[in-house]
């Protein structure tokens, strides 16, 4: 069972495999939202020397069982990114390990790379969901770079895409478009502009801000613009809403699991979109406490999936977690697109925990301001315990300076 994308490394692993290792390769394509024509992927895997191709839709188990909780835990590696390419790999490798068990297969295969982050996140999923399985890597085993490759494709009469292929490589789904390689791996290179496909250049952004309106419940949109919709859609929508007004281009050096850095660029336009959004929501109907302590949360959550640890019994508990701080998240948010930001305008939810009455500084206030003497009082109590801080008080470097006073007449 090979994972098959359909792109170079996994079109040319199906005549290598059968070369190297005598067996008949059977290929699935998972559809998470890629923007390409997968019927035409899976007739070139038969093509190229597949006995069988399989495609698999689960673009709505995408966005419902991964994209969705990655929401509610407004999860961004090392703060940037929203983990749009690794969310979907465990997915694809427990599509393509039922795939094998259902077929008897003994070998599952893919097309990742021996230093990139992809290879982990495979096969800690085949590990944790059919460990019986002998895993082949014909990229990382074979050291052929791209292009070596293409020359082995022309060798072998291997068919490729129809586009030329491109010196940069590219991946995506629904939550997001992630570009590497080429003048990119030169830190001191800016991207060039036909990098993007998803989000529009500065002198092509509407002259005129866009405002979306966003409905929440429990931590999931369920409608966009008055208009209810399953969450894949809505994505999708957004992407192309979001992305002509240039939202979601990130330019990030990344920590890889494998230690090293790599300059990595992606276009996330809903991603970013609904991130900020779910953040205002969420500052509006939780907790002090909540909050903070959730952001310890979200920082190890968005560690374990860029890590592959979907499967593990730490996720299983964390999942549980965001679950129960989302059952006050329900509400409407509008989102102002303009320029390259999406920046929350407005809030509405019947949770809120704000109140006008205490907060305000003007007619209605509620608050006991004399009760605060009190509140600090009590707050300064271990401060005035803690030991003589008198060093505190010296005085230096002061200058003095009186006014002097000049009366009318007087010399």
């Amino acid at each position: 069972m090979l994972a098959y994308s359909g792109g170079l490394d996994t079109s040319v692993a199906i005549n290598w495999i059968k070369e190297r290792y005598s067996v008949d390769v059977v290929t699935a394509t998972v559809d998470v939202g890629q923007e390409e024509n997968l019927e035409e992927a899976t007739e070139r895997a038969l093509l190229n020397g597949a006995l069988r191709s399989y495609l698999i839709d689960a673009k709505d188990e995408f966005a419902e069982r991964f994209i969705a909780p990655a929401l509610k835990a407004n999860a961004l590696y090392e703060g940037k990114y929203p983990l749009s390419t690794a969310l979907a790999r465990p997915l694809i490798a427990a599509k393509v390990a039922a795939l094998a068990h259902a077929l008897g297969a003994r070998y599952v295969a893919h097309g990742c790379t021996g230093k990139g982050n992809d290879q982990v996140r495979f096969e800690l999923t085949f590990r944790a969901l059919k460990p019986d399985l002998e895993i082949i890597a014909p990229i990382r085993e074979w050291k052929m770079n791209r292009g070596e490759e293409l020359e082995y494709a022309r060798a072998h009469g291997i068919k490729l895409k129809r586009t030329v292929p491109s010196r940069y490589s590219t991946d995506e789904n629904l939550w997001g478009r992630s570009i590497e390689g080429g003048e990119l791996e030169d830190e001191g290179n800016e991207p060039p502009e036909e990098i993007y496909e998803w989000t529009s250049h500065p002198d092509r952004w509407p002259k005129e801000p866009e405002y979306v309106t966003v409905l929440f419940e429990k931590g999931v949109p369920v409608s966009l613009n008055g208009e209810k919709m399953k969450l894949a859609e809505l994505i999708t929508r957004l992407n192309k809403i979001a992305g002509s007004h240039g939202v979601g281009r990130i330019d990030h050096i990344e920590d890889r699991v494998v230690g090293i850095k790599s300059r990595e660029n992606y276009e996330c336009p809903a991603a970013i979109t609904l991130i900020n959004a779910h953040r205002a929501l969420e500052s509006l109907v939780l907790s002090r406490e909540l909050l903070s302590f959730k952001q310890l949360v979200e920082q190890r959550f968005a560690e374990l999936v860029y890590a592959g640890m979907w499967y593990s019994d730490i996720m299983k508990a964390l999942l549980s977690f965001l679950d129960t701080t989302q059952e006050d998240v329900s509400g409407e948010v509008k989102v102002k697109l303009f320029s390259g930001v999406a920046a929350v305008a407005s809030l509405r939810s019947e949770r809120s925990r704000y109140s006008r009455q205490l907060s305000t500084y003007g007619k209605g206030d509620v608050f006991d301001q004399k009760a605060a003497e009190g509140f600090i009082y009590i707050l300064s109590l271990p401060l005035r315990s803690e030991g003589n801080l008198s060093q505190e008080l010296s005085l230096s470097n002061v200058k003095e300076r009186t006014l002097e006073r000049k009366v009318q007449g007087s010399n």
